[in-house]
């Protein structure tokens, strides 16, 4: 058995590997370094699933980062259960195989209640009085205590949201991949697992913001690179091999699409009001979508309308492609029940907004926080401060104020303006040098002649065990 340690650095493409990234450059000369065709839809939950399962969203069923639950009528983001991957893992398969092996779960997705030996992801908690207290799960649970201990709190308000790869109080743009990079060297030297996953976003979050061309994104691949060189010697003095992978690139943007306002106009959105405000409710709308970056799950509740939805979509600018047969969903990768009957991929300059209200003044509440969970959709308007605000840094101060004092408050401080967002993903048609990579030493065991996302299971598994994946993954 050899020890592997898989570093996931969300938004590298083979474009952003040079003079930008000495450390990453030496690595790849010395290695060898390929493109993979994206999952589909390219974002995170989909991309890891098939990195952990060697399957595509037909057979593991994990379509997105979110999707619509019709026994409960609801759309759910960003859920965390291990076991809403319907395959089994690649840790299971290493653990069947291998005799003495174990794995740690660094801050990947699907991170709770996980058939990995150790784990390790963001967690808030939720007192009744409303109150959402940032901090970390982890198993086995002394973990959390030690790992907060040694390296302090999680700095989760730089994880996601406005602050995310700025700089703040809890250090650098670069706090949230550095801290989860010390947790990884911790789990090392603590368990020495024969296969650690480590997850580092610090790229993701500027390249949405700014987009990929913009001059500053320079100093962003410096920070990531210094945290990768890094983490490869660490692992390489205490005999790990490492092996980096990305889960997408990330294009330039400037047309958000609004499926959701077209379905509306068409009549088949119902929208109920609540406290003055909009709120789209699901199990009786006719038709509705899910919008999760460049890619929408389209939910019938009336498959009669299936046809004119096609026809409809096939006029709306932005749309590239449109999967509605099943033979075409298959062919995507994601026939499953939990996808919409309809999914649709943007062109590559445009991107789908969960956005349904038409009048700013009725978007819901949630619509002006970061609300990952309560939002239908995927939203990166998130990452900014609303520029219409006078003196943000003191409103912030203000509601943070009354929090403290134990008043209610509404951090209502991002933009309803998703002409700000100049990256996304989603794609499963990428540019070469625009995909995600995968970079490692020695041989490419187990990728195809032209790799798939979801031969990096096939690669890691050699890896770890030393000889190919017995048997065929179904």
């Amino acid at each position: 058995m050899n020890r592997v340690a898989v570093i996931n650095v969300v938004g590298l493409t083979r474009n952003h590997i040079g003079d930008r990234t000495p450390g990453i450059s030496r690595f790849v000369s010395a290695g060898s370094a390929v493109e993979l065709k994206p999952a589909f839809p390219a974002v995170t939950c989909t991309a890891q699933a098939n990195y952990m399962t060697g399957l595509d969203a037909s057979s593991h069923g994990i379509v997105g980062n979110g999707w619509y639950n019709h026994d409960l009528a609801e759309v759910q983001f960003w859920k965390q259960p291990e076991h809403l991957i319907k395959a089994p893992r690649l840790w299971d398969h290493l653990r069947r195989d291998v005799e003495g092996f174990s794995c740690a779960k660094t801050f990947w997705w699907y991170n709770m209640y996980s058939t990995a030996d150790y784990s390790v992801t963001p967690r808030p908690a939720y007192p009744a009085d409303g109150r959402k207290v940032f901090d970390i799960y982890s198993w086995p649970y002394d973990i959390r205590p030690e790992l907060k201990s040694e390296l302090g709190d999680f700095p989760f308000p730089c994880f996601w949201g406005p602050a995310a790869g700025m700089k703040s109080p809890q250090g650098g743009p670069d706090a949230v991949s550095r801290w989860i990079a010390d947790a990884a060297k911790w789990m090392e030297s603590r368990y020495r697992p024969s296969l650690q996953m480590v997850y580092l976003p610090h790229l993701d979050y500027n390249l949405q913001r700014i987009g990929p061309d913009d001059p500053a994104v320079a100093d962003d691949l410096a920070r990531i690179d210094g945290i990768v060189s890094d983490l490869i010697g660490f692992f390489e003095k205490h005999g790990v091999e490492p092996v980096i992978v990305s889960e997408y690139g990330i294009l330039p943007v400037d047309r958000p699409v609004h499926l959701n306002r077209l379905f509306r106009k068409e009549g088949w959105l119902t929208i109920k009001e609540e406290l003055g405000l909009e709120l789209i409710d699901f199990g009786a709308s006719r038709v509705f979508a899910v919008a999760d970056h460049q890619a929408a799950h389209v939910y019938l509740n009336d498959l009669s309308l299936r046809q004119r939805v096609v026809d409809l979509l096939r006029g709306v600018p932005g749309v590239a492609h449109i999967y509605s047969a099943d033979t075409e969903l298959r062919a995507a990768g994601v026939a499953h029940p939990r996808a919409g009957q309809i999914v649709v991929e943007s062109d590559p300059d445009a991107w789908f907004t969960y956005y349904y209200w038409e009048d700013d003044s009725r978007a819901p509440d949630f619509a002006r926080c970061v609300d990952i969970h309560r939002k239908p959709g995927y939203d990166p308007c998130e990452l900014f401060i609303d520029p219409a605000i006078p003196l943000p840094k003191l409103r912030i101060a203000w509601k943070l104020l009354r929090k403290k004092l134990g008043f209610r408050m509404l951090m209502d401080l991002i933009p309803l303006k998703p002409e700000l967002v100049k990256g996304s993903h989603g794609r499963s048609h990428a540019p070469d040098g625009e995909k995600p990579v995968c970079l490692f030493n020695g041989s490419g065991d187990g990728l195809s002649s032209s790799p798939q996302s979801t031969d990096v299971f096939n690669l890691i598994y050699h890896k770890v065990a030393g000889v190919p994946f017995p048997g065929h993954l179904n």
